[in-house]
């Protein structure tokens, strides 16, 4: 027969232990649950992220596109130099050559041309001394017109070699300017299509974000500082304040828009003095400074082991610089970007 006793009931202590956890578990959950959006990147964090690698990315591309600008720049100046010389070294040349064909006529006039002579203008004179020295038959004024003559061949023959040189290079520079456009073009491209994943709503919350970081970054700097700068470095620095708000734009050096190194060589030329263009040329234009606490308003700051940006140094711990495409010339903290060291024009 089936026993009909009451299961037995549990103790109320254990009743309670049990009710306090799962209420417990309960929380916990609740607390788990709101942790994780936090804990997760949003859409925005994550995009801002990549966009801010890829324009890093451009940015090291375009100091080394204002490398290989610069170089094009220079080689074209030096070839154009050495053209000019060419050009005057073959009118001289050919002043030369027609003084001893002068030479000649005469003698022919006085009854035959000097077989020495003779020698001359039927052969090439970058030899010819060596094979009239057996023949004693030159004058001094003919040895003079012949040794120019060689002279000034060899000569038009060194700055011939000279410029074929620098034409190669010239060819082979504009080759590296080709592809380091296409690379900047490429990589903001990218970042202008992880942009456009972006709703209305999202880019307005990204735009918000970053003019929160540059007002946090504005509001920190010293401007009494500039009184520790040198006379020509806080000019530059004054000039580079009266661009803050410019557009920053890839291979650009004022006055209207910058890339990084074109402020800061624009800025410095504003206070009569020439920088190298680029970032990497920059970090070697001066003092090294390797304390940021011995920084000085105006000095140069270089940032990133390949030395690929620079900005001028504000005080504070902040950086006035032409931060990436998208962004314009602006303050922000020296903390926000890997520290090298400074420069002391």
């Amino acid at each position: 027969m089936a026993s009909h006793r009451r299961p037995k009931q549990p103790s109320r202590t254990r009743v309670t232990v049990l009710t306090t956890a799962a209420a417990a578990a309960v929380a916990f959950s609740a607390q788990a649950a709101n942790a994780a959006p936090s804990e997760k990147p949003s859409k925005v964090d994550d995009v801002k992220a990549k966009v801010d690698t890829l324009y890093e990315q451009a940015e090291q591309a375009t100091e080394k596109l204002d490398g290989a600008q610069e170089k094009q720049e220079k080689l074209q100046k030096e070839i154009s130099t050495i053209q000019d010389n060419v050009a005057r070294g073959q009118e001289e040349l050919n002043k030369l050559r027609d003084g001893l064909g002068t030479m000649a006529s005469a003698q022919y006039r006085t009854g035959g041309i000097d077989p020495s002579i003779q020698l001359f203008l039927s052969s090439d004179p970058s030899d010819y001394l060596d094979k009239a020295s057996t023949m004693d038959q030159l004058s001094a004024q003919q040895v003079e017109a012949l040794t120019k003559i060689q002279s000034k061949q060899r000569e038009l023959a060194q700055e011939r070699a000279e410029a074929s040189t620098k034409l190669k290079d010239l060819s082979a520079t504009r080759t590296e300017l080709k592809k380091k456009k296409d690379e900047v073009k490429a990589k903001l491209a990218a970042a202008q299509k992880l942009l456009n994943t972006l709703t209305a709503k999202e880019k307005a919350a990204l735009d918000a974000q970053q003019a929160q970081a540059a007002n946090r970054s504005s509001s920190r700097v010293n401007l009494g500082n500039t009184g520790s700068a040198s006379g020509r470095a806080a000019s530059a620095f004054a000039a580079a304040q009266s661009v803050i708000g410019s557009p920053y734009v890839y291979g650009a050096s004022g006055p209207s828009s910058f890339d990084c190194s074109g402020l800061t060589s624009w800025a410095y030329a504003q206070a009569g003095v020439s920088i190298p263009r680029t970032s990497e040329a920059q970090a070697n234009a001066g003092t090294r400074i390797y304390s940021e606490s011995d920084l000085k308003v105006g000095d140069l700051v270089i940032f990133y082991g390949d030395y690929h940006h620079v900005g001028l140094y504000a005080g504070n711990g902040q950086v006035l610089h032409a931060p990436h495409t998208g962004a314009v010339v602006r303050y922000e903290a020296i903390s926000n970007m890997t520290f090298e060291f400074g420069v002391r024009i």
